[in-house]
Order: C-alpha cells, then structure tokens, then sequence
C-alpha cells in the first residue's frame, strides 16, 4: 500500500499525477513522443504522449502484426477549488480567491491544511516554458464559522462558496500566489506570464481501520483507479493488441476540453498509430478493427454507505474489499451492455477475480464518467467499471485495501 499511499500523495494537481505517470512510464522504457512531428513506430516497442501536461495516452505495440486495440482510460483531475486571483484585499487578513472545480463536498474542506499546486508559465530568454509547482507548505486553511455565531451549522447550513470558503493565507499583507510561485520557480514576478492553480488537500493517504482494511486518502477518485490500471498496463506482455493507457482530465467538469474525454485526443491519436501499422488498409477494414477492440473505463463507484444502506440499489450493493465494480446505468451514463459485462465477466472468472455490480436506486440520477464520451467519438465496445469507495468527491476519500489489486489484475489480463 505505500506504492499507492506515494502516488496519491505527490498527485496533488492534474499535471503532477501525468508527471507520476510519465515517469513510470520512463523507467519501463517507453519513449515520448510529440503530437505535432510524425511519427515512425516500430513492432514490440512502447510510446507515450501528453497532452496540454494533464492528459496521457501511452501504448505498447506487438511484435506482430496487432488484430486490435485493448484500452484502459481514467482520469487525472478532481474536485477541488481553482485559483482565480493571486490575492484577495482585506484590512487584516491576507485571501485567495477561489472558484470551484467539480461537484466537491463542501463542509469536507474546512479546518484542513491545505496547498498550493499546478503549473506556472515562465518567461525566459529561450521562450515561455511551463513549470510545475508544489510548495511544502500548508499555505491555506479555510476556517469555519464557529458555533457561536452560526446556530444553524448542524442543520443543513449550505455553503456560498464566494463568501464562506475564501482560503486563508495568513497576515502578512505582502503575501501573494504569485509571489510563492516566483520563488517556487526562481524567477522574478514579472517573469511569471500565466499559471493554472489548484488548492489541494495535504492530508496524506494511509491505511485505516482497526483490521487496517481500509485506506483512506485524497483523491481516490480517479487517482486510484488511474494507479490500478497504470500496475495492469505495465505488467502486461500483449501479443495480438496494442495496448492503450489513457489518463484524461476534465472529467469531473464535462470533460469538454481539448485535453478531455470529449476532445479529439483519443481518436486522433487511434488513427495515426493504425496507419502507422496499416498504412494500405481501407476505412472499412479500421471499422473492423474497432469493433473487435475493447475499452475498459475505469472510475471509482459508491460503496454502501454504513449508516445510510438505503440509498444503495437493494439488488446492486458493491462493498468495499469486494473487488472490481460492473457498473450498469439504463440512461446510458455508463456503457457496460450485455456484451461487454460477458467479456468483462469471462476474465474476472478466467483468473479468479473478485467482481461486484452497482446500478443507481431508480430514483436517484447518477454520475457519468469517460466512457460513453470516449465512445462517442470512437465506437469501441466498451465497459464502466471502478473501485468502490466511500465519501466520494469529499476531500478525504475512504476506500478498501485489497480492490487496487483486483482492478490492477483485471486490466493486466484485458492487455493481451
């Protein structure tokens, strides 16, 4: 568990979980490429590329000739707030200004040590180069109300993020984000032309429960499931796929973004490697390929809640350490169907792979994830699953101890 505990630790923005990725990727050999030169592939070889610093799609190639494609896709962001002015003006107190990112759990935020992350662009005499920061340091805190001047807050007070949750920095009024960032980079503030900043939990991931069957950490969901697949995908020898590892972000926000689900990331990206490999094939022979390819989505589900097993499906009721999740949704949010829950079933079966199903109750609306946005884009059979977990979009997330290594194995056997 300290492998995981690492990664959830230092994927503390977008980029920094791609940086973790990337540098995986690294010390198993992959080479990097870029989207903009063309590329030569070569048979038995592994590759990678990133988009915008926060989405990645590596791959290994056969040394054969492949017959299709076999994926895996997670994503690398989460909900939490996005900095939108370096400083907030008050007569003592020194704020930032912030603006929610996703569907997060509000009063989960308040009282926490909190960070700094993201990435800064830089001006230098070679050009504008992007770097990324992390300061060690609990730089905010957002303090709650007390009692005392808010008799309500045990009674389903709603939050206004724009009055209630401005971080605190401290009370130094010299204080600023871009002044932390200049110093993060060594350069001088002038120098700093952009950034894109997050505010990130630092409590760290660990294992919990008086048995020690628990973990519990920020940023489980996706990161988990984004770990899981990365231990499948590179313990994986494939012999008639290529194999694909996708990281996206902006799923928790729409996923509308040019480095999101929803963008032209992926398709481009199976086009060129396809006719890197079949430059003579027709269009109707790549539909042929598709469809005899397999796309696993990969994001975390809700575990039956202990207090509260009511607003869990009575017949669909995935707990945690009970294995990897099917998940199924009538409304199409999720796009496991008869066909592809068989293929999912047959591995888990094959190689003894604990398997549970969720479904929402029928009235109560669920998420959707990157499945069915990939899809749409490219038509692959495809199937929703995840990891069970508790207290989702919260920013301390408690999940099982033994299910990272149930979804690690079946994304391990899909790459074949």
């Amino acid at each position: 568990m300290d492998k995981i505990c690492s990664f959830l630790n230092q994927s503390v923005s977008p980029y920094h979980a791609v940086k973790q990725v990337k540098e995986a990727l690294k010390v198993a050999g992959f080479q990097s490429l870029e989207e903009e030169n063309l590329w030569q592939l070569e048979p038995g070889k592994s590759y990678y590329v990133t988009r915008n610093e926060s989405s990645l799609l590596a791959f290994s190639m056969p040394k054969e000739k492949p017959l299709y494609y076999h994926l895996c896709a997670s994503h690398s962001d989460f909900p939490t707030f996005r900095i939108k002015k370096a400083k907030k003006k008050d007569a003592f107190y020194a704020k930032a200004e912030i603006e929610g990112y996703g569907g997060m759990i509000h009063t989960s935020w308040f009282d926490r040590p909190l960070g700094l992350a993201g990435r800064v662009i830089k001006k230098t005499k070679e050009g504008i180069f992007s770097v990324l920061i992390a300061p060690d340091k609990n730089v905010f805190v957002i303090p709650n109300l007390s009692i005392h001047f808010n008799r309500e807050i045990n009674n389903g007070f709603a939050y206004n993020p724009q009055t209630d949750m401005a971080p605190l920095m401290g009370l130094d009024q010299e204080l600023s984000i871009k002044k932390l960032c200049a110093e993060a980079v060594d350069v001088a503030e002038e120098e700093i032309l952009g950034s894109d900043l997050y505010v990130y939990n630092r409590d760290k991931g660990r294992i919990m429960g008086a048995d020690d069957s628990l973990i519990g950490s920020p940023r489980l969901d996706d990161l988990q499931c984004a770990y899981a697949t990365l231990r499948g995908f590179l313990a994986s020898k494939p012999e008639e796929s290529i194999s694909v590892y996708a990281l996206f972000d902006n799923e928790e926000v729409g996923s509308g973004t040019k480095q999101g689900a929803d963008s032209t990331f992926l398709e481009e990206f199976l086009e060129i490697v396809l006719e890197n490999v079949y430059p003579d094939k027709n269009r109707l022979w790549k539909r042929s390929f598709y469809q005899n390819s397999f796309l696993l989505s990969a994001d975390n589900g809700h575990a039956v809640h202990p207090n509260h097993p009511e607003k869990t499906d009575p017949t669909n009721r995935p707990y945690l350490n009970g294995g990897v999740v099917l998940k199924y949704n009538g409304s199409q949010k999720y796009t496991t169907d008869g066909y592809s829950a068989a293929i999912v079933r047959q591995i888990c079966n094959t190689w003894e792979i604990p398997l549970q199903t969720f479904a929402n109750r029928s009235d109560i609306a669920g998420g959707s994830t990157l499945g069915n946005i990939s899809t749409a884009h490219v038509s692959i059979p495809s199937a929703d699953v995840g990891l069970a977990q508790l207290a989702m979009h919260s920013a301390f997330e408690t999940a099982g101890v033994k299910d990272t290594e149930a979804l690690a194995q079946l994304a391990e056997h899909l790459f074949v």
